[in-house]
């Protein structure tokens, strides 16, 4: 408004930047006029009504001040705040050019305090923006993805590569000895655009093929060699932001996640840490998994490959998951492997295991009760 040439705008903008002055001579204002009405009152009500009226003083001015001085304003304000910052600015610059000599002298005083009184430390909590999110959306300043991106933003690096990884049962990669044919047919097969590649084990994987450098060369070379680049190595508990910058600094997009004996425990690609920040980004050849899906009233189809704080929340429970996963959980539940049609009760839930791959949990059925 002040850019499209509203002087009262402009005026606003001005007062803003000297915050500090606006709310010093709003309380000076309301201090003198909160005075100066409670002694005016209780005079006039006392020469009125005699030994009471300092009584009747005292609520006929309390409704009067709440109602015209506090409530009124204060609603109309948060109603319409551009408006009411326009029509109020003038008188409040008046305000401030009247008291300057009683700012100026507060403004010492107050720099006095600082530095009597060292400033404690202000930092804003995890917990206190988390609370701000949520009350900026519960006012419509932000709509619901913006509140689910800024929350991710904040709980990013509190998440573990673990966290976030395709377990080693589900990697698809190719040994090093493979024929190009058999490589090719991979590429195809699964339309990744980069594999791992190992020597004759999973566990033993010793860097990763690009799709493109091996169109381009392998196949007139007849063989990998040459264009297998090297994998980054890390162990579960690295927080994802960390491996964030590491891949971008190797120009890597992905992860090997191994654990204390060398072993693979699962790999982590560039867009998995970004599926944290923005959620699930399905390409064309994704099979489109369904997290949460209703069957019926109060019974859901879920897939265990959810987070287990997600799953809590969903249903609104306490989370005392240890496992990652939903699959993990379930078999601390059950203390074995989960069999089709295993069921147990977990507080207002009914879970029955409904699908099983490779002696896991792949989708369970969550009744409430």
């Amino acid at each position: 408004m002040a850019e499209r040439g509203s002087k009262r705008a402009a005026l606003v903008l001005r007062l803003f930047e000297n915050y500090d002055k606006v709310i010093s001579t709003v309380l000076i204002g309301n201090t003198i006029v909160n005075i100066a009405a409670a002694s005016g009152a209780t005079v006039l009500f006392v020469q009125l009504y005699g030994d009471i009226g300092a009584s009747v003083s005292t609520v006929v001015l309390t409704v009067v001040l709440l109602v015209f001085a506090e409530i009124s304003p204060k609603s109309i304000a948060k109603g319409s705040p551009e408006k009411y910052a326009m029509f109020s600015a003038p008188f409040l610059n008046v305000l401030i050019i009247i008291f300057t000599p009683v700012n100026y002298l507060f403004n010492l005083w107050q720099r006095f305090l600082a530095k009597v009184f060292k400033s404690a430390n202000t930092n804003m909590t995890e917990e206190e923006l988390m609370t701000i999110i949520n009350e900026a959306e519960n006012h419509g300043a932000i709509d619901e993805e913006d509140k689910q991106l800024m929350q991710n933003v904040i709980n990013f690096n509190d998440s573990v590569v673990k966290n976030i990884l395709t377990p080693r049962v589900d990697i698809i990669g190719v040994s090093n000895a493979h024929s190009v044919e058999k490589i090719a047919e991979t590429f195809i097969k699964t339309g990744y655009s980069r594999i791992p590649v190992f020597e004759k084990t999973i566990d033993n994987i010793i860097g990763v093929i690009h799709i493109r450098d091996f169109f381009e060369v392998a196949q007139s070379k007849n063989s990998i060699e040459g264009i297998v680049t090297s994998a980054v190595f890390v162990t579960p508990y690295v927080k994802i932001g960390d491996l964030l910058k590491r891949l971008q600094t190797k120009k890597c997009h992905l992860a090997v996640v191994t654990d204390e004996y060398g072993g693979t425990v699962g790999i982590v690609t560039l867009e998995d840490i970004l599926e944290e920040l923005v959620g699930e980004i399905w390409d064309e050849h994704d099979e489109i998994i369904e997290k949460f899906s209703s069957i019926d009233n109060d019974k859901y189809k879920i897939s265990c490959s959810v987070d287990t704080h997600e799953f809590f929340d969903f249903f609104e429970l306490k989370d005392k998951a240890a496992a990652p996963t939903v699959s993990g959980w379930i078999i601390q539940k059950l203390g074995a492997i989960p069999n089709e049609g295993d069921t147990f009760t977990y507080e207002n839930l009914s879970i029955t295991v409904s699908k099983t791959e490779n002696r896991r949990a792949i989708e369970i059925i969550a009744t409430k009760n």
